[in-house]
């Protein structure tokens, strides 16, 4: 525990009638600690009951706690009622909670970084001397007055780069900055609903950014769900953005201390899904950004500015941020929820910002604390099966997916068959070269994807077919080929033997299950290799390639939710490690998903080198150095089990 610090001796501001009532209550049970919240969080307050104020106003979007006693995060995550009501944890227990009988937990953090930045709170001389411009992009006008109200405490004279939306009072806007204590000067554009919040921002402005030492940027965000508005995620970015004036003081004290800091976020909105820092849909997007600028490989999992706002060093974003740019280089609106070149710029600055050898930077509100530390994004994936297992169990019907999820391949790689395929067939003189067979299968594969429109899927038999032609052979022999592809990739599966175990348990505790993969396999292949793993229980098999619809594309999970509708009401639940196929578009369409680390990405975590990629993914001698590693690795989904 952090020790007491006196507080500060600036103006006591009172509490209204009802929240001075919760605070005592919250002191006299030991719930808020008001020593302990100010040396946690690095703020001074003039009072107990300021501090209380402080912990009431952010706890309604920041997993901050009141003290050990009282885990904030625990108790909204457990009651999601009270979060879509944006109350405060504590606040809702006392005033109606502990009379409900619902509980708490004391603190128990869900990540901590492994190195900590030592900032100090008192702005430094150097800091003072940064010249630095706010760049706002207004959608909603109500917005207008929180910026400004956020840039009250602001410690240094910036200047306001305002960018607003059709609709917008350009006059308000300009007045409320104008007058604003802590602006030096004004500049606003009319913009078109064009590039969502980076269009504006590069177009308008791109041009004077590297006059500045840094450049804030933000951006009126709003999300609709539960039913009514939420505004939890912008007042999150917003309050350790512009608002909190001990966060804003040590992220300016860093910028100037040290030079090789390129970008500056709080870590990612604590109640997004677990896979949120991944490439997601965005894979093609973010090719195209890397040949664009030079970037080679970037992870699966990345750090990046979830949601779109962040500080930065202008020259740690060269290439974007000092191009010349137009509306027309964005694409029109509408945009879906993501899969667009502007999801990828979000996801490609701090990979970019790295590229020039600028490092990111973050703050982690839970534990008040500032790091270079990126294991954040994985930090979900910490734990074991056991303590997920009733929160499994809630649902009546449960789904997999296959391979990675049950079951893995001895040395990872999937194409690792093809390839010893490739090499038998150059030992009877059929093909030239190994990597050169495995090539051509998969061009023949992807062909009969285009020629079927990308609707559907294709079976491996099919593709064999087609590989009869190219390589002038009968069906028969072609067949025969198929078959060895087959026996050679079941000869590396093996079980991921929690997942296996996890699976019968259900079967012998009543719950209906469900596999459903994606595969060019049939479905009597795949229900060998789950034989082969383990799998004892019953359950239903849906395979891409009989099914004629796939998982990452929607299709599979249509159907899905055709048969789902005629379960009488009973809860589903799917469980696999693709982020596309397994989570985001089952969560899309409104089904509950539980995702699990991918092998690779567990690999990463951890902070192992990088193996695999590129040429590398099918180097032989790399795929036997590494590929039975990251197997063994990625056996069990959790981080530190």
């Amino acid at each position: 525990m952090k020790s007491f610090n006196p507080f500060s001796k600036q103006k006591s501001i009172s509490l209204p009638a009802t929240k001075q009532t919760q605070f005592e209550q919250a002191e006299a049970l030991g719930l808020f600690d008001a020593g302990w919240y100010q040396q946690q969080y690095g703020q001074k307050f003039a009072s107990s009951a300021d501090a209380f104020k402080d912990y009431l106003h952010k706890s309604r979007f920041s997993p901050v706690h009141p003290s050990p006693a009282f885990d904030g995060e625990s108790y909204h995550r457990m009651y999601m009622d009270v979060f879509y009501d944006q109350q405060s944890p504590l606040f809702h227990y006392l005033k109606n909670g502990k009379q409900e009988g619902r509980q708490y937990v004391p603190l128990t953090p869900r990540w901590v970084p492994r190195t900590r930045m030592p900032l100090d709170t008192t702005l430094t001389e150097a800091a003072s001397r940064l010249k630095m411009a706010v760049c706002l992009h207004v959608f909603y006008e109500d917005f207008i007055e929180r910026f400004a109200q956020a840039l009250d405490d602001m410690p240094i004279k910036v200047d306001v780069l305002l960018t607003l939306a059709e609709g917008v009072d350009e006059s308000r806007a300009r007045k409320r900055f104008e007058r604003h204590a802590s602006v030096n000067r004004v500049e606003t554009r009319r913009v078109p609903n064009r590039g969502r919040n980076f269009g504006p921002l590069l177009v308008e402005y791109g041009d004077v950014l590297n006059d500045y030492d840094l450049f804030c940027h933000l951006h009126s965000k709003k999300s609709l769900y539960s039913g009514r508005e939420q505004t939890q995620w912008a007042d999150y970015l917003t309050e350790y953005l512009l608002r909190d004036k001990s966060v804003v003081k040590r992220a300016l004290n860093a910028f100037a201390e040290d030079k090789t800091l390129g970008v500056y976020y709080p870590t990612t909105f604590w109640m997004m899904p677990s896979w949120v820092n991944h490439q997601t849909m965005n894979k093609g997007f973010m090719r195209e950004w890397q040949q664009a600028l030079g970037i080679d490989h970037i992870s699966d999992f990345l750090s990046y500015p979830a949601g779109g706002m962040f500080w930065a060093r202008p020259q740690a974003l060269k290439g974007i941020a000092d191009k010349s740019w137009t509306y027309d280089e964005f694409p029109e609106e509408p945009l879906p929820n993501d899969g667009s070149k502007l999801h990828a710029l979000e996801r490609i600055l701090g990979a970019r910002a790295e590229h020039l050898g600028y490092r990111q930077f973050f703050y982690h509100p839970s534990g008040g604390d500032f790091t270079v530390d990126q294991s954040y994004i994985t930090a979900n994936y910490h734990g074991s099966i056991e303590q997920h297992m009733s929160a499994i169990q809630a649902h009546q019907i449960i789904s997999f997916d296959v391979f990675d999820t049950l079951v893995r391949r001895e040395f990872t790689v999937p194409d690792y068959a093809k390839l010893k395929l490739g090499k038998w067939l150059l030992e009877q003189g059929v093909v030239t070269s190994a990597h050169a067979f495995v090539k051509t299968r998969n061009e023949a594969e992807f062909s009969l994807r285009k020629r079927a429109n990308f609707q559907g899927d294709v079976r491996i038999d099919a593709i064999y077919d087609e590989l009869a032609d190219v390589y002038k052979v009968s069906k028969d022999i072609a067949q025969g080929w198929m078959q060895r592809e087959f026996e050679l990739d079941l000869a590396m599966i093996q079980p991921k033997d929690e997942m296996v175990e996890l699976f019968n348990h259900l079967s012998t505790a009543g719950h209906v299950l469900w596999v459903i993969s994606d595969s060019y396999y049939t479905r009597d292949q795949v229900g060998l290799m789950l034989r082969k793993a383990g799998i004892a229980a019953a359950y239903r098999l849906m395979v891409s390639s009989e099914e004629g619809k796939r998982k990452d594309s929607g299709s599979m999970w249509a159907m899905v939710k055709e048969d789902l509708a005629r379960e009488e009401g009973r809860r589903h639940l799917h469980i696999g490690d693709n982020v596309v196929a397994d989570a985001q578009r089952p969560g899309d369409m409104g089904l509950a998903t539980f995702h699990i680390l991918h092998p690779m990405d567990k690999w990463r975590a951890l902070g192992m080198p990088e193996v695999l990629t590129g040429d590398d993914a099918l180097d032989e001698a790399q795929i036997l150095k590494w590929g039975a590693l990251v197997s063994q690795i990625g056996r069990n989904p959790f981080i530190g089990e």
